[in-house]
Protein backbone atom coordinates (compact mmCIF):
# COMPACT_ATOMS: atom_id res chain seq x y z
CA UNK A 1 0.00 0.00 0.00
CA UNK A 2 3.18 2.59 0.38
CA UNK A 3 2.81 5.53 -2.50
CA UNK A 4 6.43 6.24 -1.89
CA UNK A 5 10.29 4.90 -1.77
CA UNK A 6 12.43 5.90 0.35
CA UNK A 7 16.68 5.17 1.00
CA UNK A 8 17.74 4.71 4.39
CA UNK A 9 17.88 2.70 6.98
CA UNK A 10 14.06 1.82 8.57
CA UNK A 11 14.54 1.65 12.67
CA UNK A 12 11.89 0.53 14.69
CA UNK A 13 9.34 3.25 16.02
CA UNK A 14 8.73 2.72 19.98
CA UNK A 15 8.39 3.99 23.55
CA UNK A 16 11.66 5.43 25.29
CA UNK A 17 13.81 2.08 27.10
CA UNK A 18 12.26 1.53 30.13
CA UNK A 19 12.89 -1.29 32.25
CA UNK A 20 9.67 -1.23 34.19
CA UNK A 21 7.95 -1.14 31.13
CA UNK A 22 7.46 -3.92 28.03
CA UNK A 23 8.15 -3.41 24.41
CA UNK A 24 5.41 -3.08 22.19
CA UNK A 25 4.27 -6.64 20.58
CA UNK A 26 4.35 -5.16 17.01
CA UNK A 27 6.98 -2.00 15.46
CA UNK A 28 6.14 0.11 12.96
CA UNK A 29 9.38 0.35 10.44
CA UNK A 30 10.55 3.87 9.78
CA UNK A 31 10.03 3.71 5.77
CA UNK A 32 6.24 2.16 6.63
CA UNK A 33 5.03 5.12 9.05
CA UNK A 34 6.59 8.13 6.59
CA UNK A 35 4.87 6.19 3.84
CA UNK A 36 1.78 6.57 5.75
CA UNK A 37 1.90 10.00 7.18
CA UNK A 38 2.64 11.24 3.90
CA UNK A 39 -0.23 9.43 2.01
CA UNK A 40 -2.42 10.71 4.71
CA UNK A 41 -1.77 14.14 4.01
CA UNK A 42 -4.44 17.11 2.30
CA UNK A 43 -1.53 18.25 0.38
CA UNK A 44 0.15 17.05 -2.28
CA UNK A 45 4.02 15.95 -1.82
CA UNK A 46 6.95 14.94 -3.77
CA UNK A 47 10.69 15.18 -2.38
CA UNK A 48 14.01 15.16 -4.78
CA UNK A 49 17.83 14.62 -3.83
CA UNK A 50 20.23 15.95 -4.57
CA UNK A 51 20.61 16.00 -7.81
CA UNK A 52 16.65 16.41 -8.54
CA UNK A 53 15.53 12.49 -8.66
CA UNK A 54 12.30 12.38 -7.39
CA UNK A 55 12.55 10.15 -3.75
CA UNK A 56 8.78 10.55 -2.90
CA UNK A 57 4.93 10.75 -4.43
CA UNK A 58 2.19 10.75 -2.07
CA UNK A 59 -1.54 9.75 -2.96
CA UNK A 60 -2.49 13.55 -3.04
CA UNK A 61 0.08 13.95 -5.88
CA UNK A 62 -1.28 11.19 -7.83
CA UNK A 63 -4.93 12.67 -7.74
CA UNK A 64 -4.09 15.55 -8.88
CA UNK A 65 -1.35 14.96 -11.90
CA UNK A 66 -3.06 11.20 -12.57
CA UNK A 67 0.82 9.63 -12.32
CA UNK A 68 1.52 6.83 -9.84
CA UNK A 69 4.37 6.73 -7.05
CA UNK A 70 5.46 3.83 -9.67
CA UNK A 71 5.71 6.09 -12.14
CA UNK A 72 7.15 8.96 -10.46
CA UNK A 73 9.60 8.25 -8.15
CA UNK A 74 13.30 7.58 -10.05
CA UNK A 75 12.75 10.24 -12.40
CA UNK A 76 14.86 13.07 -12.48
CA UNK A 77 12.74 15.96 -12.33
CA UNK A 78 9.65 16.83 -14.20
CA UNK A 79 11.21 16.95 -17.86
CA UNK A 80 9.34 14.72 -20.31
CA UNK A 81 6.74 14.00 -18.66
CA UNK A 82 4.90 16.23 -16.03
CA UNK A 83 6.09 19.88 -17.66
CA UNK A 84 6.35 20.88 -21.03
CA UNK A 85 9.59 21.19 -22.75
CA UNK A 86 10.10 24.46 -22.52
CA UNK A 87 8.83 24.69 -18.91
CA UNK A 88 11.25 22.07 -17.73
CA UNK A 89 14.39 23.60 -17.26
CA UNK A 90 13.04 26.73 -15.35
CA UNK A 91 10.92 24.15 -12.91
CA UNK A 92 13.76 22.30 -12.60
CA UNK A 93 16.08 25.39 -11.69
CA UNK A 94 13.94 27.08 -9.19
CA UNK A 95 13.36 24.01 -7.76
CA UNK A 96 16.49 22.55 -6.77
CA UNK A 97 17.50 26.52 -6.30
CA UNK A 98 15.40 26.34 -2.96
CA UNK A 99 18.30 23.53 -1.75
CA UNK A 100 20.91 27.08 -0.84
CA UNK A 101 18.05 29.59 0.30
CA UNK A 102 16.99 29.63 3.69
CA UNK A 103 13.29 28.98 4.79
CA UNK A 104 10.83 28.15 1.94
CA UNK A 105 10.10 29.35 -1.36
CA UNK A 106 6.27 29.94 -2.81
CA UNK A 107 6.08 29.30 -6.60
CA UNK A 108 3.56 28.33 -9.60
CA UNK A 109 4.12 26.07 -11.72
CA UNK A 110 1.92 25.05 -14.59
CA UNK A 111 2.30 21.06 -14.86
CA UNK A 112 1.22 18.33 -16.66
CA UNK A 113 -1.76 15.66 -16.37
CA UNK A 114 -1.42 12.03 -17.15
CA UNK A 115 -4.39 12.57 -19.54
CA UNK A 116 -2.80 15.30 -21.18
CA UNK A 117 -4.11 18.02 -19.43
CA UNK A 118 -2.19 21.10 -17.85
CA UNK A 119 -3.30 22.25 -14.18
CA UNK A 120 -1.58 25.59 -12.33
CA UNK A 121 -0.05 24.54 -9.01
CA UNK A 122 1.05 26.56 -6.65
CA UNK A 123 4.22 24.89 -4.27
CA UNK A 124 5.85 25.89 -1.07
CA UNK A 125 9.31 24.47 -1.26
CA UNK A 126 12.20 23.96 1.33
CA UNK A 127 15.53 22.37 1.22
CA UNK A 128 16.76 19.61 2.98
CA UNK A 129 20.30 19.48 4.63
CA UNK A 130 22.08 16.41 5.43
CA UNK A 131 23.97 14.86 8.77
CA UNK A 132 26.95 16.81 7.61
CA UNK A 133 24.87 20.19 7.14
CA UNK A 134 24.88 19.84 3.22
CA UNK A 135 22.28 20.08 1.04
CA UNK A 136 20.62 16.44 0.60
CA UNK A 137 17.26 17.49 -1.50
CA UNK A 138 14.33 19.37 -1.47
CA UNK A 139 10.79 18.55 -0.54
CA UNK A 140 7.91 20.06 -1.92
CA UNK A 141 4.09 20.38 -0.87
CA UNK A 142 1.78 21.55 -3.79
CA UNK A 143 -1.57 22.12 -4.43
CA UNK A 144 -4.23 23.56 -7.49
CA UNK A 145 -3.73 27.24 -7.15
CA UNK A 146 -8.26 27.79 -7.46
CA UNK A 147 -7.72 25.43 -4.41
CA UNK A 148 -5.86 27.08 -2.50
CA UNK A 149 -7.16 30.29 -3.78
CA UNK A 150 -11.05 28.82 -2.38
CA UNK A 151 -8.85 28.19 0.81
CA UNK A 152 -7.17 31.45 1.75
CA UNK A 153 -10.69 33.24 0.22
CA UNK A 154 -12.60 31.01 3.01
CA UNK A 155 -9.96 32.33 5.84
CA UNK A 156 -9.63 36.13 4.31
CA UNK A 157 -13.68 35.82 4.70
CA UNK A 158 -13.88 34.25 8.39
CA UNK A 159 -11.27 37.29 9.37
CA UNK A 160 -12.87 40.12 8.04
CA UNK A 161 -16.31 38.99 9.46
CA UNK A 162 -14.58 38.78 13.24
CA UNK A 163 -12.82 41.91 12.60
CA UNK A 164 -14.54 44.46 10.27
CA UNK A 165 -18.12 43.54 9.20
CA UNK A 166 -21.09 45.67 9.91
CA UNK A 167 -23.16 42.65 11.51
CA UNK A 168 -22.47 40.91 14.82
CA UNK A 169 -20.62 37.88 13.85
CA UNK A 170 -20.29 34.92 17.23
CA UNK A 171 -18.94 31.78 17.26
CA UNK A 172 -20.76 30.05 20.44
CA UNK A 173 -19.40 26.47 21.20
CA UNK A 174 -21.80 23.52 22.02
CA UNK A 175 -21.97 25.03 25.66
CA UNK A 176 -23.48 27.91 23.76
CA UNK A 177 -21.14 30.51 25.36
CA UNK A 178 -19.17 32.71 22.75
CA UNK A 179 -15.80 31.85 21.61
CA UNK A 180 -14.77 34.64 19.32
CA UNK A 181 -16.98 38.30 19.11
CA UNK A 182 -16.15 40.39 16.55
CA UNK A 183 -16.04 44.17 17.12
CA UNK A 184 -19.68 44.99 15.65
CA UNK A 185 -21.42 41.90 18.69
CA UNK A 186 -19.04 43.44 21.34
CA UNK A 187 -20.51 47.11 21.08
CA UNK A 188 -24.21 45.48 20.59
CA UNK A 189 -23.77 43.28 24.06
CA UNK A 190 -22.13 45.67 25.89
CA UNK A 191 -18.77 44.26 26.32
CA UNK A 192 -15.30 43.84 25.40
CA UNK A 193 -14.51 41.29 22.48
CA UNK A 194 -12.30 39.50 25.07
CA UNK A 195 -14.71 39.67 28.15
CA UNK A 196 -17.49 38.20 26.32
CA UNK A 197 -15.55 35.20 25.98
CA UNK A 198 -17.07 32.12 27.60
CA UNK A 199 -19.28 33.63 30.03
CA UNK A 200 -22.73 32.22 29.96
CA UNK A 201 -25.56 34.28 27.16
CA UNK A 202 -27.74 34.81 30.71
CA UNK A 203 -25.42 37.08 31.81
CA UNK A 204 -25.64 39.46 29.59
CA UNK A 205 -28.92 39.55 28.44
CA UNK A 206 -31.87 39.79 30.84
CA UNK A 207 -34.54 38.87 29.07
CA UNK A 208 -34.87 37.15 25.99
CA UNK A 209 -31.90 34.65 27.16
CA UNK A 210 -33.92 31.13 26.34
CA UNK A 211 -35.41 32.38 23.00
CA UNK A 212 -31.26 32.81 21.90
CA UNK A 213 -30.29 29.56 23.62
CA UNK A 214 -33.30 27.81 22.45
CA UNK A 215 -32.68 28.42 18.83
CA UNK A 216 -28.93 28.16 19.38
CA UNK A 217 -29.92 24.43 20.50
CA UNK A 218 -32.13 24.09 17.72
CA UNK A 219 -29.16 24.63 14.89
CA UNK A 220 -26.99 21.78 16.72
CA UNK A 221 -29.22 19.91 16.64
CA UNK A 222 -31.36 20.08 13.64
CA UNK A 223 -29.09 22.74 11.49
CA UNK A 224 -29.65 25.91 10.23
CA UNK A 225 -32.58 27.56 9.84
CA UNK A 226 -34.03 28.66 6.23
CA UNK A 227 -34.91 31.99 7.18
CA UNK A 228 -33.41 34.64 9.28
CA UNK A 229 -35.45 35.23 12.88
CA UNK A 230 -36.04 38.49 15.03
CA UNK A 231 -35.22 38.05 18.75
CA UNK A 232 -36.15 40.71 21.43
CA UNK A 233 -33.72 40.83 24.43
CA UNK A 234 -33.13 42.94 27.00
CA UNK A 235 -29.57 43.69 28.10
CA UNK A 236 -27.83 44.53 31.36
CA UNK A 237 -25.78 47.44 30.46
CA UNK A 238 -24.09 50.31 32.90
CA UNK A 239 -26.71 52.56 31.73
CA UNK A 240 -29.38 50.34 32.59
CA UNK A 241 -31.47 47.84 30.82
CA UNK A 242 -31.72 48.02 27.01
CA UNK A 243 -34.32 46.79 24.79
CA UNK A 244 -33.44 45.29 21.35
CA UNK A 245 -34.55 43.60 18.49
CA UNK A 246 -31.45 41.26 16.44
CA UNK A 247 -32.53 39.98 13.51
CA UNK A 248 -30.15 37.13 13.78
CA UNK A 249 -29.28 34.21 11.24
CA UNK A 250 -27.69 30.69 12.59
CA UNK A 251 -24.97 28.13 10.75
CA UNK A 252 -24.10 25.31 12.04
CA UNK A 253 -20.47 24.97 12.73
CA UNK A 254 -19.12 21.69 11.99
CA UNK A 255 -15.11 19.97 11.57
CA UNK A 256 -13.38 19.44 8.08
CA UNK A 257 -11.19 17.07 9.51
CA UNK A 258 -13.97 14.78 10.82
CA UNK A 259 -15.27 11.70 8.68
CA UNK A 260 -18.69 12.53 9.86
CA UNK A 261 -19.33 16.15 11.10
CA UNK A 262 -18.92 16.84 14.32
CA UNK A 263 -20.88 19.89 15.94
CA UNK A 264 -18.54 22.58 16.93
CA UNK A 265 -20.69 24.78 17.82
CA UNK A 266 -22.97 27.87 16.19
CA UNK A 267 -21.81 30.71 14.32
CA UNK A 268 -24.31 33.44 15.01
CA UNK A 269 -25.01 36.27 12.07
CA UNK A 270 -27.07 39.27 13.83
CA UNK A 271 -27.92 42.93 13.02
CA UNK A 272 -29.27 46.04 15.44
CA UNK A 273 -32.81 46.59 13.95
CA UNK A 274 -34.53 48.02 17.07
CA UNK A 275 -34.47 51.56 15.30
CA UNK A 276 -36.35 50.28 11.76
CA UNK A 277 -38.31 47.85 14.46
CA UNK A 278 -39.96 50.06 16.43
CA UNK A 279 -40.51 52.78 13.37
CA UNK A 280 -42.29 49.85 11.93
CA UNK A 281 -44.68 49.17 15.38
CA UNK A 282 -44.87 53.15 15.26
CA UNK A 283 -46.70 53.11 12.01
CA UNK A 284 -48.72 50.06 12.25
CA UNK A 285 -49.96 51.89 15.67
CA UNK A 286 -50.86 54.88 13.63
CA UNK A 287 -52.62 53.51 10.80
CA UNK A 288 -54.44 51.15 13.03
CA UNK A 289 -55.48 54.21 15.65
CA UNK A 290 -56.13 56.12 12.40
CA UNK A 291 -58.52 53.08 10.65
CA UNK A 292 -60.47 52.61 14.36
CA UNK A 293 -61.17 56.39 14.35
CA UNK A 294 -63.11 55.99 10.84
CA UNK A 295 -64.78 53.38 11.89
CA UNK A 296 -65.53 55.15 15.08
CA UNK A 297 -66.99 58.05 13.16
CA UNK A 298 -69.24 55.96 10.60
CA UNK A 299 -70.17 54.46 13.52
CA UNK A 300 -71.37 57.13 16.12
CA UNK A 301 -73.03 58.92 12.87
CA UNK A 302 -75.49 56.30 12.90
CA UNK A 303 -76.24 56.66 16.59
CA UNK A 304 -79.67 58.45 17.59
CA UNK A 305 -78.50 59.47 20.90
CA UNK A 306 -75.34 61.68 20.96
CA UNK A 307 -74.34 60.11 24.62
CA UNK A 308 -74.26 56.62 22.69
CA UNK A 309 -72.39 58.03 19.73
CA UNK A 310 -69.47 59.17 22.67
CA UNK A 311 -69.33 55.78 24.19
CA UNK A 312 -69.33 54.35 20.80
CA UNK A 313 -66.21 56.24 20.23
CA UNK A 314 -64.97 54.98 23.27
CA UNK A 315 -65.35 51.30 22.86
CA UNK A 316 -63.44 51.62 19.79
CA UNK A 317 -60.56 53.97 20.80
CA UNK A 318 -60.17 51.16 24.05
CA UNK A 319 -59.28 48.88 21.30
CA UNK A 320 -55.56 48.07 22.08
CA UNK A 321 -54.93 51.38 23.79
CA UNK A 322 -56.45 51.03 27.31
CA UNK A 323 -58.08 48.24 29.25
CA UNK A 324 -60.42 51.15 31.08
CA UNK A 325 -62.19 54.36 30.79
CA UNK A 326 -64.18 56.66 32.54
CA UNK A 327 -66.05 59.64 31.60
CA UNK A 328 -66.87 62.49 34.35
CA UNK A 329 -68.65 65.55 32.67
CA UNK A 330 -69.15 68.84 34.76
CA UNK A 331 -71.91 70.11 36.13
CA UNK A 332 -74.14 72.93 34.04
CA UNK A 333 -74.06 75.20 36.82
CA UNK A 334 -70.87 77.47 37.84
CA UNK A 335 -68.35 75.40 40.42
CA UNK A 336 -70.29 71.98 39.94
CA UNK A 337 -67.83 69.04 40.67
CA UNK A 338 -66.89 66.21 38.35
CA UNK A 339 -69.81 63.70 37.76
CA UNK A 340 -69.07 60.11 36.85
CA UNK A 341 -71.12 59.88 33.57
CA UNK A 342 -70.23 56.46 32.02
CA UNK A 343 -67.38 54.20 32.46
CA UNK A 344 -66.34 50.61 31.32
CA UNK A 345 -67.07 47.39 33.81
CA UNK A 346 -64.53 47.84 36.92
CA UNK A 347 -64.12 44.32 37.43
CA UNK A 348 -63.69 42.75 33.40
CA UNK A 349 -63.86 44.05 30.19
CA UNK A 350 -66.65 45.25 28.88
CA UNK A 351 -68.32 48.35 27.01
CA UNK A 352 -68.34 51.65 27.60
CA UNK A 353 -72.07 52.49 29.63
CA UNK A 354 -73.72 55.08 31.19
CA UNK A 355 -74.17 54.99 34.98
CA UNK A 356 -77.03 53.64 35.75
CA UNK A 357 -79.08 54.90 38.39
CA UNK A 358 -78.57 58.39 37.77
CA UNK A 359 -74.79 60.51 37.70
CA UNK A 360 -73.56 61.12 41.09
CA UNK A 361 -70.54 63.37 41.90
CA UNK A 362 -67.24 61.86 42.44
CA UNK A 363 -65.04 62.28 45.23
CA UNK A 364 -61.63 63.38 43.99
CA UNK A 365 -59.10 64.68 46.14
CA UNK A 366 -56.88 67.41 45.72
CA UNK A 367 -54.46 66.86 43.13
CA UNK A 368 -56.54 63.95 41.37
CA UNK A 369 -55.11 64.14 37.83
CA UNK A 370 -59.28 64.26 36.72
CA UNK A 371 -58.92 67.89 38.27
CA UNK A 372 -55.56 69.06 37.02
CA UNK A 373 -56.65 67.97 33.62
CA UNK A 374 -59.74 70.86 34.31
CA UNK A 375 -57.64 72.94 35.82
CA UNK A 376 -55.17 73.40 33.18
CA UNK A 377 -57.25 72.71 30.19
CA UNK A 378 -54.84 69.95 29.03
CA UNK A 379 -54.20 66.02 29.51
CA UNK A 380 -52.34 64.88 32.66
CA UNK A 381 -50.96 61.20 32.97
CA UNK A 382 -50.24 59.39 35.84
CA UNK A 383 -48.67 56.23 37.44
CA UNK A 384 -49.11 54.57 40.26
CA UNK A 385 -45.78 54.25 42.25
CA UNK A 386 -43.92 50.83 42.59
CA UNK A 387 -45.42 48.44 45.50
CA UNK A 388 -48.64 50.91 45.82
CA UNK A 389 -51.03 48.08 44.13
CA UNK A 390 -54.48 48.52 44.60
CA UNK A 391 -54.95 50.65 47.14
CA UNK A 392 -53.57 53.91 44.65
CA UNK A 393 -56.70 52.84 41.94
CA UNK A 394 -58.99 52.61 44.68
CA UNK A 395 -57.69 55.91 46.02
CA UNK A 396 -58.30 57.87 42.77
CA UNK A 397 -61.62 56.19 42.34
CA UNK A 398 -60.77 53.97 39.33
CA UNK A 399 -60.79 50.04 38.65
CA UNK A 400 -58.82 48.11 41.02
CA UNK A 401 -56.05 46.96 38.47
CA UNK A 402 -55.32 50.46 36.93
CA UNK A 403 -51.84 51.47 37.15
CA UNK A 404 -51.64 53.92 34.44
CA UNK A 405 -53.97 56.65 33.87
CA UNK A 406 -54.34 59.44 30.94
CA UNK A 407 -56.88 62.37 31.42
CA UNK A 408 -57.77 64.03 28.52
CA UNK A 409 -60.02 67.18 28.79
CA UNK A 410 -63.10 67.59 26.81
CA UNK A 411 -63.56 70.73 25.44
CA UNK A 412 -66.00 71.75 22.83
CA UNK A 413 -67.45 75.60 21.73
CA UNK A 414 -64.77 77.39 24.09
CA UNK A 415 -65.46 75.54 27.11
CA UNK A 416 -64.62 72.51 29.47
CA UNK A 417 -67.53 69.55 29.48
CA UNK A 418 -65.23 67.37 31.64
CA UNK A 419 -62.51 64.85 31.65
CA UNK A 420 -62.35 61.32 29.87
CA UNK A 421 -59.92 59.22 31.33
CA UNK A 422 -57.80 55.70 30.02
CA UNK A 423 -56.65 53.44 32.39
CA UNK A 424 -54.24 50.28 31.68
CA UNK A 425 -53.07 47.18 34.17
CA UNK A 426 -49.80 46.76 35.64
CA UNK A 427 -48.79 44.72 33.10
CA UNK A 428 -48.73 47.15 30.56
CA UNK A 429 -46.45 49.72 29.59
CA UNK A 430 -47.15 53.80 30.70
CA UNK A 431 -48.82 56.19 28.49
CA UNK A 432 -46.52 58.10 25.95
CA UNK A 433 -46.37 61.40 23.80
CA UNK A 434 -48.41 59.78 21.25
CA UNK A 435 -50.93 58.37 23.21
CA UNK A 436 -51.79 61.60 24.56
CA UNK A 437 -52.02 62.67 20.74
CA UNK A 438 -54.23 59.81 20.04
CA UNK A 439 -56.32 60.52 23.16
CA UNK A 440 -57.00 64.10 22.58
CA UNK A 441 -58.43 63.07 19.08
CA UNK A 442 -60.90 61.10 20.67
CA UNK A 443 -61.54 63.07 23.31
CA UNK A 444 -62.19 66.00 20.49
CA UNK A 445 -64.81 63.34 19.00
CA UNK A 446 -66.44 62.80 22.77
CA UNK A 447 -66.74 66.05 23.45
CA UNK A 448 -68.74 67.15 20.03
CA UNK A 449 -70.88 64.14 20.95
CA UNK A 450 -71.82 65.17 24.65
CA UNK A 451 -72.24 68.94 23.80
CA UNK A 452 -74.62 67.74 21.42
CA UNK A 453 -76.54 65.67 23.57
CA UNK A 454 -76.55 68.12 26.42
CA UNK A 455 -78.13 71.36 23.19
CA UNK A 456 -80.79 68.25 22.30
CA UNK A 457 -81.60 67.77 25.76
CA UNK A 458 -82.86 71.88 26.06
CA UNK A 459 -81.89 75.06 26.81
CA UNK A 460 -79.25 75.82 29.68
CA UNK A 461 -80.05 77.37 32.96
CA UNK A 462 -78.82 81.29 33.13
Amino acid sequence: MSASRSTGTTDEIGPDEDPGREPPAVAIPGSRLLAALLDGMDAALCAFDAHGTITHWNREAERILGWSADEAVGRRGFAGWAVRSADAEDVHGRLLAVMEAPGRQVHEFALLRKDGGRVLVRTQSSGVRGEDGKPAGVYCAFSEVHAQIDLERSIAIGEALFEDASWGVVAVDVDLRPTVVNAYAARALGGGRTTLLGRPLGELIVQGVEDLEGALQHVLAEGAPSAPAELWVTLRTAEGERRRCWRSGFLRLASPLAEEPVPLGVGWLFRDVTAAKLAEQEADRVRFRANQLHRAARQAAECEDPMEAATTSLDFALAGFADHVVVDLLGLTAGEKLVRAASTPHDAPGPCLPVSGGSLPVRYGPGHPACQAVERTGSVRAVAPPGAGEAWAVEHQWPGDSAHALCAVLRSRGRTLGVVTFLRSANRGAFERPDVMYAESVAVRVASAVDLARLTAGPEPV
